[in-house]
């Protein structure tokens, strides 16, 4: 199974001169926490989530309509952000290690240039998984064993 079977498509997404506001309205809009930035050649250059806005408004005192998404998703650490994707004809097998390895549950899906087709998520292999349990392809184990590396658990901290 290829991921092009399991990707959402059309993908929402915005480009680095959004505000954190528009790129929470089209989250909200679309029901994602999730959004691709699109730079100005039409390439993925970035994502941002719904937990990096809420992190990046509760660490600035500004407003939402105040704050770019490139503020948020171009690091003065580094020279670039980090980008993890995948193509349409990857096998879902290679998206799950990928996913797996850095920790992430959602991949923007790109074409040879870069270009956005949509977005596999976690939550597609289940789907995918539990639709097709009788099928070769991804399995639930994997999927079970990716949301857990994704998902580490960690202490609570214990309040004073």
């Amino acid at each position: 199974m290829r991921v092009q079977d399991v990707m959402t498509k059309p993908a929402a997404f915005c480009g680095l001169d959004a505000t954190l506001a528009e790129a929470g309205g089209i989250m909200g809009k679309r029901g994602c926490g999730f959004l691709p930035v699109v730079g100005e050649g039409g390439n993925v250059i970035a994502v941002i989530t719904d937990r990096d806005i809420c992190i990046a408004l509760g660490t600035r005192n500004q407003n939402s309509s105040q704050v770019l998404v490139r503020d948020v998703v171009l690091p003065k650490d580094r020279m670039v952000p980090r980008l993890y994707t995948c193509a349409p004809e990857e096998s879902i097998h290679c998206v799950v290690k990928t996913m797996r390895e850095s920790g992430v549950r959602r991949l923007p899906v790109v074409d040879r240039e870069g270009t956005l087709q949509g977005v596999v998520s976690i939550d597609d292999l289940v789907r995918y998984a539990r639709d097709n349990a009788d099928k070769a392809g991804v399995n639930s184990e994997e999927i079970v064993e990716t949301c857990k590396a994704v998902h580490p658990k960690k202490p609570h901290p214990v309040a004073a």
